[in-house]
């Protein structure tokens, strides 16, 4: 009998550890204590990361760097906005602080303060981790 390969519409179980050039880890399964599960092309990984997997099986160990297109995109400078300090009234801000917007549709939007001044408030509505290439570390541990 042979061994299921990862392809399209497979339901794999991993264990996995996101990790930044610097050594940071962003995110592991290990230390949840329990592999993850998802359905390929389900949408729950992002393109990248599903593109590393194609063709284990179980028991395979395998290492990728997802670049920023593959992961989380590039930074836009069009999702760096300013906003009128007087908006902040009576909050305190300081850089690198995570504010929840609302957007057009109402759902929320996270932004992080990147520059304070007397007049303005600039905000960057681009994902924390926009520009930045992930190793992604994974175990397969089941596939069907």
């Amino acid at each position: 009998m042979s061994a299921v390969l990862i392809a399209k519409d497979s339901k794999v179980t991993l264990h996995f550890t996101l990790t930044l050039p610097d050594g940071n880890v962003i995110d592991s399964t290990l230390e949840r204590g329990h592999p993850g599960s998802f359905t390929m092309g389900d949408g729950t990984l992002l393109s990248g990361f599903e593109a590393a997997l194609v063709g284990l099986k179980a028991g395979d160990k395998h290492s990728a760097e997802v670049t920023p297109e593959g992961a989380f995109g590039q930074p836009n400078p069009n999702n760096v906005q300013t906003f009128p300090r007087e908006q902040f009234k009576d909050m305190e801000l300081e850089l690198g602080l995570m504010l929840s917007f609302a957007d057009a549709s109402q759902s929320e939007l996270p932004g992080v303060v990147k520059r304070i001044t007397d007049e303005v408030v600039e905000v960057d509505f681009n994902h924390p981790l926009a520009g930045k290439t992930i190793t992604f570390d994974v175990e397969i541990v089941d596939v069907a």
